[in-house]
């Protein structure tokens, strides 16, 4: 069984960081691709940041320049450095991953996390 596991959330003043992990437990081989999508409330949930099987990026412009995503392989992780953090930041923040299962599987399976809220005072 495999689970997304995030970490990191919790209450920031405006302008400081918070680092944003998400854990795959369970047997994979390895994370080819990810993403962090936020939801406030009464919002829809947006894409804030992916990274592609390439190591390739992208970022919602309201986060360009603050946010970065990363992932490591080895340790089954995917990242969100989120620096210069502002009110309008404010979300249960989650994770996917695109999972190959093992070494021969010909499609990853892509699997969420349970969320972890982040909360920025002014």
């Amino acid at each position: 069984q495999v689970q997304l596991v995030e970490s990191g959330g919790g209450l920031v003043q405006a302008g400081g960081s918070l680092r944003l992990s998400c854990e795959a437990s369970g047997s994979i081989f390895s994370i080819i691709a990810g993403g962090w999508y936020r939801q406030a409330p009464g919002k829809q949930r947006e894409l804030v940041a992916s990274i592609t099987t390439s190591g390739g990026t992208n970022y919602v412009d309201a986060v360009k320049g603050r946010f970065t995503i990363s992932r490591d392989n080895g340790k089954k992780m995917v990242y969100l450095q989120m620096n210069s953090l502002k009110p309008e930041d404010t979300a249960v923040y989650y994770c996917n991953a695109d999972v190959l299962l093992r070494a021969t599987s010909k499609m990853p399976i892509r699997y969420w996390g349970q969320g972890t809220q982040v909360t920025v005072s002014s």
